[in-house]
């Protein structure tokens, strides 16, 4: 029979892994209440919390790969979740021994103090088309890699180069004729673009999916007036970024675009740097490519890149590119305004 606890404030939090969690709860005073591991299961973990359902004030779920299923139950059942950002939480270093039950207990702690590092709970509804939108960025990179070997194969045995694009084309095999009486380079060459076409296809495939799903919002068609950027790149900036107010400041959402240096100083000295990584490396992605397209379609971009590029080199100035695009982006969504050129590139 379950023990029946009387009302309290309480804090709860979930040290989330694979197979497996680790509950702990906290009242107002820091005692500990309840501890246990539990299978990930959702009518397990539900039965757990039931006797402390009206008490929790919040309770926390640290950002792993697989925290979707645990923060829509229990977002569903009714209770105040909280998404901890693990890059924001720190260990004592002078710690003798760490556990499960020790993590779970100092995220609930952190929680009851009110200083609990959070990340974003992107929308349950949106969250499926985005992941279709990583999905095809994954299917993008495995073609590309595969282009890039049977340019390689062509180069060394034919001493010519053929186009990314035409290896690309599904309706014509521009790559069999090179190869013809030679077995084993044919062969070769047969698979890698057997295996390029069906990614081609899978990826078409996608965007029309994603397409037929979801629209460009307000706030974000006006994303389409930098030159080079469409549709794919204007719904990944969308979908990745959520809502641009979650943002307070530029620099908040350049950094989380990975468009920021990282470097630690002191006395004017340079003392080391922090986690280059740190952000969404999709968005890093897309403004990256979005640097390259937007040099090639706007004459002051193009300008201002090779100014750049002559004093510096050439991948610091397309690092600067992206970095005012991340910029100009923040505003052209938060303000729904065009792309203003004269104003970026100065």
């Amino acid at each position: 029979m379950k023990q029946v606890y009387t009302s309290r404030v309480l804090f709860g939090a979930f040290d989330l892994h694979a197979n497996n969690n680790y509950l702990a709860i906290i009242d107002g005073q820091d005692k500990r209440i309840y501890e246990r591991k539990l299978p990930n299961a959702t009518d397990v973990v539900l039965s757990e919390l039931a006797p402390f359902e009206h008490d929790l004030q919040g309770i926390v779920v640290e950002s792993t790969f697989n925290w979707y299923w645990l923060v829509d139950t229990l977002m569903d059942e009714g209770y105040h979740l909280h998404l901890a950002n693990p890059a924001g939480i720190q260990k004592y270093k002078g710690l003798k021994h760490s556990n499960d039950k020790h993590d779970a207990f100092w995220l609930a702690h952190l929680l009851r103090l009110g200083i609990l590092p959070q990340g974003y709970i992107y929308p349950k509804d949106e969250r499926p088309v985005r992941d279709l939108l990583r999905k095809r960025g994954h299917l993008v990179r495995l073609r590309t890699s595969l282009i890039n070997s049977l340019q390689d194969i062509i180069y060394r045995n034919c001493g010519c180069k053929i186009n990314g694009n035409k290896i690309k084309a599904v309706k014509h095999d521009q790559v069999s004729e090179l190869f013809a009486g030679q077995e084993e380079l044919a062969l070769s060459s047969t698979v890698s673009k057997q295996s390029i076409d069906f990614l081609t296809t899978a990826i078409r495939r996608l965007e029309r999916a994603v397409h037929h799903k979801i629209k460009l919002r307000d706030e974000y068609q006006k994303l389409l007036s930098i030159p080079g950027v469409g549709m794919i790149l204007a719904l990944t900036i969308m979908l990745e970024t959520g809502t641009i107010h979650r943002f307070p400041t530029v620099g908040a959402f350049a950094s989380y675009c990975r468009k920021v240096p990282s470097v630690w100083t002191s006395n004017g000295k340079k003392k080391g740097k922090g986690n280059d990584k740190n952000g969404n490396k999709y968005l890093a992605w897309a403004f990256s490519e979005a640097a390259e397209l937007t040099r090639r379609y706007d004459e002051r971009a193009k300008a201002f890149f090779n100014r750049k590029a002559a004093r510096t080199n050439r991948m610091v100035a397309h690092k600067a590119v992206a970095h005012k695009l991340v910029r100009a982006a923040y505003f052209i969504m938060r303000d729904k305004v065009d792309y203003q050129p004269e104003k970026l590139f100065c």
